[in-house]
């Protein structure tokens, strides 16, 4: 028998498949959902399903938009001859709030992953190389994650872009501010010391 009505049970199984979300957490959210004013849950409800009915990937980067062609690739201000390439759009969201890049993105939707069956085709490369054909793009940072997965999406698109003679280069990682260096792994540490700058 169940610990809770069935309206709840089936409310706490769909909340536990999201990701990060495990059976207690759910319960939590469930019940808190439950406990609040139905104008709120209703609206929670509404703003679910609206996102899900209206968002839609831009033709241009693979990114949520709420329309054909996102703010980022319809704004004239930005930088469009340079094409950061990020794993997720929650990856592009860290660095808008940096507000220190003025370029355009790709969003790949994901990494190539050969233990979960992700290749290069599951991806949207093939619609970042139709975007390096039309000789405006001058240089794409690349900016996956520094995973084994993420090192070598970045390896294989940096062998595809540079016989186009456009500009490759991979973000920098290293030690992280606050960090205490006698905390940081080996693999960080050196990359921190390959990518050192001048002061």
């Amino acid at each position: 028998m169940d610990e809770f009505s069935s309206p709840v049970t089936n409310l706490i199984g769909e909340l536990s498949r999201l990701p990060g979300i495990g059976r207690k957490s759910a319960q939590r959210l469930a019940l808190h959902m439950i406990r609040m004013p139905k104008e709120q849950t209703r609206a929670l409800a509404e703003a679910i399903v609206d996102a899900r009915e209206k968002v839609q990937y831009c033709r241009v980067c693979a990114g949520l938009s709420d329309g054909e062609v996102c703010g980022i690739c319809s704004d004239p201000a930005r930088d469009h001859s340079t094409i950061m390439v990020v794993e997720e759009d929650r990856d592009k969201a860290a660095y808008e709030r940096t507000k220190q890049y003025k370029g355009v993105y790709h969003i790949l939707q994901g990494v190539i992953s050969p233990l979960s069956g992700i290749g290069p085709d599951d991806l949207k490369m093939k619609e970042l190389m139709v975007r390096l054909g039309d000789d405006k793009v001058k240089e794409v940072i690349i900016a996956t994650n520094p995973t084994v997965e993420g090192e070598t999406t970045a390896m294989y698109l940096s062998r595809l872009i540079k016989p186009l003679g456009i500009k490759v280069t991979r973000i920098a990682n290293g030690v992280p501010v606050g960090g205490d260096l006698e905390y940081v792994d080996e693999v960080t540490l050196a990359r921190a010391l390959e990518g050192r700058t001048m002061l």
